[in-house]
């Protein structure tokens, strides 16, 4: 399996430089994905990598790219938001830094899950396929009235109380079972010149609500402050503006992190060129400043 079928790292020198304090530390790549930014952190410094992820193809494609570095590197099933008790269990009390890159892996994407509506597959959505909650789910059990709020609050679709009205017709005469089902109901509703951008808002909206995404990252920000060293640093990527909010929030709100990117930080036009998927990344930094 060749490296682009996963997750391309976004804006590494930018990482890398907002990140890195000290060359022996010990670093979480919270989203260890593919490994292309632990690798690229592992390769230029002497520090270990302590890398979280959910997906057991990602931890295995992983494993193997970063076996060169043996035991400078660790990988555990655990989603990030495990993080302060991941830590624990390893008898690791400070770390020198915490990045999270929260964009979909291009594996995820393309490669089964449902999580895109370009391609006809079973409507799941799981990252971590040991979790019950699936689109699925969703579609076919929830109310009417808690599917237009997923789609209106975690997709920022103004449509979806038309689109849940229509999921729940749909769904009398049919379970919902595919990505294929769900693009004809939504096509039926809204007009063709928004049918893209709402495509994706509302496979983006089910895809948060199944996997808990901004309440994983309300908890991860939160563990930070405990995890960090005096002087260590968080870098999270973004990819829409709810995480982008909560993020921004918090380097605001904690008195403990010193926010090191008044404004977010965007890949260059060279990078979006070659990774046209980087377009909507942001990246934001903060430093622990006491204890």
């Amino acid at each position: 399996m060749n490296q682009g079928v996963f997750h391309i790292p976004v804006m590494v020198d930018e990482v890398i430089r907002y990140l890195i304090t000290k060359e022996d530390g010990i670093y979480i790549d919270g989203t260890i994905g593919g490994g292309g930014h632990s690798e690229e952190i592992l390769k230029r410094t002497k520090c270990k990598v302590i890398g979280f992820d959910i997906d057991p193809e990602a931890i295995k494609f992983a494993q193997e790219r970063l076996k060169p570095f043996g035991e400078r590197v660790i990988i555990l099933r655990r989603n990030y938001a495990q993080v302060k008790e991941a830590l624990a269990e390893l008898g690791v009390s400070k770390v020198s830094g915490f990045l999270l890159d929260l964009g979909v892996s291009s594996f995820q994407l393309d490669y089964g899950g449902g999580f895109s509506f370009r391609f006809d597959e079973k409507l799941d959505m799981r990252m971590d396929r040991a979790s019950d909650l699936t689109a699925e789910r969703i579609l076919n059990e929830f109310s009417e009235e808690d599917i237009a709020l997923i789609i209106r609050f975690f997709g920022e679709e103004r449509r979806a109380k038309l689109i849940a009205r229509e999921i729940v017709r749909y769904r009398q005469r049919k379970k919902i079972e595919r990505t294929s089902e769900l693009v004809k109901l939504i096509d039926k509703v809204v007009p063709r010149k928004y049918r893209l951008k709402t495509l994706a808002r509302v496979f983006q909206a089910l895809r948060i609500a199944v996997n808990k995404e901004l309440d994983n990252l309300k908890v991860a920000l939160d563990s930070s402050v405990d995890i960090l060293e005096k002087g260590g640093r968080i870098v999270v990527i973004s990819y829409h503006s709810l995480e982008d909010r909560i993020v921004k929030s918090f380097f605001k709100s904690n008195e403990k992190i010193r926010n090191l990117t008044k404004k977010p930080v965007a890949p260059k036009e060279e990078e979006i060129r070659l990774n046209p998927r980087s377009r909507s990344a942001k990246l934001r930094a903060g430093e622990k400043i006491t204890e």
